[in-house]
């Protein structure tokens, strides 16, 4: 299994809006690809000095090939849909893959 992790630091005068269009519609768009399994969206609990709000979105999915598939068929088109957000935000990507998982 391997986590697709966007960490994505917003400023806070677009932040209502945009939390709303990752709820309602960027990450059920993201699962619509049928290469997640499943999204989870958590606020990071450290100020930054740059100001802003920051969440990390974690998409899990079965196998670096798929994760693959969605960069070569879905995330240009998924990414420039936050063009409405340019100059707002900034993110970055990891790929975590998991080693054990505990409950």
């Amino acid at each position: 299994m391997f986590i697709y992790n966007v960490t994505i630091n917003i400023e806070e005068s677009a932040h209502d809006e945009w939390l709303e269009w990752m709820t309602k519609e960027h990450i059920p768009d993201m699962l619509s690809t049928g290469k997640f399994l499943k999204a989870l969206m958590t606020k990071v609990l450290v100020e930054e000095e740059m100001g802003g709000i920051t969440y990390s979105i974690q998409y899990t999915t079965d196998s670096k090939t798929t994760l693959e598939q969605y960069y070569k068929e879905n995330a240009d088109e998924l990414r420039s849909k936050s063009e409405r957000f340019a100059g707002k935000f900034v993110a970055f990507r990891t790929e975590l893959q998991i080693i054990t998982e505990q409950q």
